[in-house]
């Protein structure tokens, strides 16, 4: 299915929605201060935006999660690929990284506000927790699921250390490490929402939050439409990544 079928597609699920979303606001007898229909939350996205309230919550979430997920990222990855090159260093940190890893980022809210107060820094840390592990455990894996074979040349065209990460496992691993980001990202955009529903005192859980207190539904309807759109970019940009030419050579050399 070509871009501009799979376009329409879209438009037609939307669509789809948007009209049993009426539909059930006209039918369900519920106050429309309860559950607002789609003309009255259109109305009011266009209120926050004309006020400058949705810009500046929505810059704020994209950036406690732009800096979460960077720092996640640039050390999960090497350390990823550190564990799954050595055998030793994978038998003593694993067992801490797998025990670590289920537990949920926002077990660790009442700790970050503890350490960090109110502000970015708990919402980043949170985010933080929230991408470095699966980060680490997929790159890991990837490394490690390397054909030995390539390391066998390399060792016969005398590579050193740097040449042998450069050259073979960053390009091996990048296909299984953007799959992974693309889902972590996605966790890491979840968890940013929660996490300022409590620890921040703006972004668009705060909105919501701050919304659902003063009782206007429509308001946290808009946040809710904000979110499920930024994770959309958010995701379509993870596959763009995933179609590169570069993002093939692991698969094309298993």
């Amino acid at each position: 299915m070509n871009q501009v079928n799979t376009t329409i597609v879209s438009i037609f699920s939307f669509s789809i929605l948007i009209l049993l979303w009426e539909v059930v606001v006209r039918f369900s007898g519920w106050d429309s201060n309860v559950f607002p229909g789609p003309f009255a939350v259109m109305i009011s996205m266009g209120e926050l935006i004309g006020n400058g309230s949705l810009l500046k919550h929505t810059v704020a979430s994209l950036f406690r999660v732009t800096a979460g997920f960077y720092l996640a990222t640039f050390l999960g990855v090497p350390l990823g690929i550190f564990l799954g090159r050595n055998h030793i260093a994978a038998l003593l940190f694993n067992p801490i990284v797998n025990f670590l890893r289920p537990i949920s980022p926002l077990a660790w809210i009442p700790l970050a506000m503890l350490w960090f107060g109110i502000g970015d820094q708990p919402a980043v840390f949170l985010i933080f927790l929230s991408s470095f592990f699966p980060i680490v455990v997929a790159t890991t894996v990837a490394v490690q699921s390397i054909n030995p074979t390539y390391f066998y040349v390399a060792s016969n065209f005398g590579f050193n250390r740097y040449e042998v990460i450069s050259k073979i496992v960053v390009p091996a691993i990048i296909p299984s490490v953007i799959t992974a980001l693309r889902l972590t990202v996605t966790i890491a955009w979840i968890v940013v929402v929660a996490a300022e529903m409590i620890a921040v005192q703006s972004g668009l859980g705060y909105l919501i939050l701050d919304s659902r207190n003063g009782l206007r539904m429509d308001y946290v309807m808009d946040g809710m439409i904000i979110i499920g759109i930024i994770g959309l970019f958010l995701d379509n940009i993870m596959r763009r990544l995933g179609r590169i030419e570069s993002a093939t050579w692991g698969i094309m050399g298993q």
